[in-house]
């Protein structure tokens, strides 16, 4: 079989001229070409040892006989974007990383692509370029950083300014979180939307057993990466692609594995548009039913006790697996080259967990404290819940595993805000009281690119009063490090005319997580019949116009001009 590079260097004749005009020799323009793609830079701790680790991609590559070429788009960083206007780049970013990627493959005459990603968009970036690519890839995660002092991670300064705005912090004592809670490289030390995607490249079969969250200064990163450039070798010989192993039954693992570890709600957007990209089904409806039925196991942050940096010393991902193996289609194919369930088998027969066990008794934890098991579960069902009723009728998404049990069902007066900003300003003000229903609308991505409203929810999670008598409901989407009675991606959203745009203070509104359902109960009240509801939403209807698009050009401007819907992913449409 004529390999990739070799067809188009054939017809592009100054291709090996200007190989070795990079440095390469005549016999490395005759071996395979491999695209080291990494989302290196300063941008951020996910990303700034990166470079670094791809050199040990290269040595896997090139100890297997394939000629390696790194390129690099970098991403941005939530954490630095959180709370301003440049939070409305953070889910366009991942288009144009998955663009990038393509270009660099598509341009460059790659018979194969190494991935090294590790923060919040550049790791389903990554994943869709993959599949929309279909060279032969792997997945290379950039790790987990260490936790700060005590224990403290990244998410606890959220809380920590909302403290030092109701004046329960000093400025000296913020200022010290702030210098310590990162102390390394790698991904945020929660499990956040970050640690949430490494973990699913493990579940969609793109990454190699135990390659997510491992911490960053182990020398086991480097050898999972130079393994990784090796396999990616055999990968290209054997023709094996991304769109043979991202099928129906890997985004039903990769459902699975989420529900069990109760991660980042933006893994329902990124997993819809790489099923998008895949041309496979996904639907609110199959996440609700995998969540009935898989039982919730993570004690991680921000739901649980410990950090992230444990998770992979428990056994990772292969450890929940095990735990949830009655709920996995085992026979899914993964980049070993062998199913899910060989991999398991495999690894079991290796003393694979033992080994983890092992490390894990160097923190004084068994992998049960952190992973519990199925028949002992620390909750019966997942993690997640899509919503649907008269304010969501094409759904919006909750995480149930960070909701007090105290909130399964809520009714209260709408306090409706058009921006984060305010609404945040309103909470440290004290004008939001115990029982309202704070909405924050024209947040979606058609508005504004859908940036996170982590201050928000942090604002109302760390405050003694409101934390178990207050929900918010947005058509925007949340940090992974949300906690609390919180409902995002409520779609339609806003600027299309979702009924979130027709809402107004003082109506009444409910949910119910047993029910699944998130409605408008009142107009002008806490409570209307029916009947009254419906003919108030007409007649608001009939009088709104949408306001004028927030960004008109530019990235963004093109973003929120294509956007597709929350539960379509958050991608673009066809142009």
């Amino acid at each position: 079989m004529t390999r990739r590079s070799a067809a188009r260097r054939a017809i592009a004749p100054e291709a090996d001229a200007l190989r070795v005009g990079c440095g390469w020799s005549e016999d490395d323009t005759n071996q395979p070409w491999v695209l080291i793609e990494a989302t290196a830079g300063d941008s951020h701790p996910c990303s700034s040892h990166l470079e670094a680790l791809s050199k040990d991609v290269e040595r896997g590559v090139v100890t297997t006989g394939g000629s390696p070429a790194h390129y690099r788009c970098t991403d941005i960083c939530d954490g630095i974007a959180q709370g301003s206007p440049g939070m409305d780049y953070s889910l366009a970013s991942r288009e144009v990383i998955a663009m990038a990627c393509e270009m660099h493959a598509q341009a460059g005459h790659f018979d194969g692509v190494a991935f090294l990603p590790g923060g919040d968009k550049a790791v389903p970036a990554h994943l869709i370029a993959a599949v929309r690519l279909d060279l032969p890839a792997i997945v290379v995660p950039g790790g987990v950083m260490d936790s700060g002092p005590d224990g403290m991670t990244l998410e606890g300064v959220g809380a920590a300014a909302a403290q030092l705005a109701r004046g329960e912090l000093d400025a000296p004592a913020f200022r010290r979180l702030q210098m310590s809670v990162c102390p390394s490289a790698g991904t945020c030390a929660f499990f956040g939307t970050g640690a949430t995607m490494q973990l699913l490249c493990e579940g969609l079969g793109l990454a190699l057993p135990g390659a997510a969250l491992i911490p960053a200064h182990l020398n086991a990163l480097r050898q999972n990466a130079r393994e990784a450039g090796r396999q990616l070798m055999a990968l290209i010989d054997a023709g094996l692609t991304p769109r043979r192993i991202v099928t129906d039954a890997a985004i039903h693992n990769a459902l699975a594995l989420h529900a069990a570890c109760g991660g980042s709600t933006n893994a329902l957007l990124h997993l819809a548009a790489l099923a998008r990209e895949a041309g496979l089904a996904f639907s609110y409806e199959a996440v609700n039913a995998i969540n009935r039925e898989v039982p919730f196991l993570l004690n991680v942050k921000p739901s649980g006790r410990f950090n992230a940096n444990v998770l992979w010393k428990a056994g990772g991902a292969y450890r929940v697996f095990q735990e949830i193996r009655p709920w996995l289609r085992l026979d899914a194919m993964t980049v070993t080259g062998r199913t899910l369930g060989d991999n398991l088998d495999a690894l079991q027969a290796a003393g694979y967990f033992q080994a983890q066990a092992a490390l894990l008794a160097n923190h004084g934890l068994r992998p049960e404290e952190v992973i519990a098991c199925r028949d002992a579960p620390l909750r019966p069902c997942g993690g997640l819940l899509a919503l649907f009723g008269t304010l969501a009728p094409e759904g919006a998404v909750m995480k149930t595993s960070a909701l007090p049990e105290s909130m399964r069902r809520f009714a209260g007066r709408a306090r409706v805000f058009d921006a984060s900003a305010d609404a945040l300003a309103a909470i440290h003000s004290g004008a939001i009281q115990p029982g309202d229903a704070v909405i924050i609308r024209y947040e979606g991505p058609a508005a504004s690119g859908m940036p996170e409203q982590f201050y928000v929810t942090e604002a109302i999670a760390s405050h003694p009063r409101l934390c178990e008598s207050v929900a918010l409901m947005t058509d925007g989407r949340f940090s992974g490090a949300s906690r609390g009675p919180v409902i995002g991606h409520v779609a339609p959203e806003a600027m299309r005319g979702g009924p979130i745009a027709l809402i107004e203070d003082g109506d009444g509104v409910a949910f119910d997580r047993d029910a699944g359902s998130l409605h408008i109960i009142g107009v002008g009240s806490l409570e209307s019949s029916h009947e009254r509801v419906a003919q108030a939403l007409a007649q608001r209807r009939a009088r709104w116009t949408p306001p004028p698009a927030r960004h008109r050009g530019g990235l963004l401007g093109a973003y929120a001009r294509w956007a597709l819907s929350a539960p379509e992913g958050g991608g673009l449409s066809t142009f």
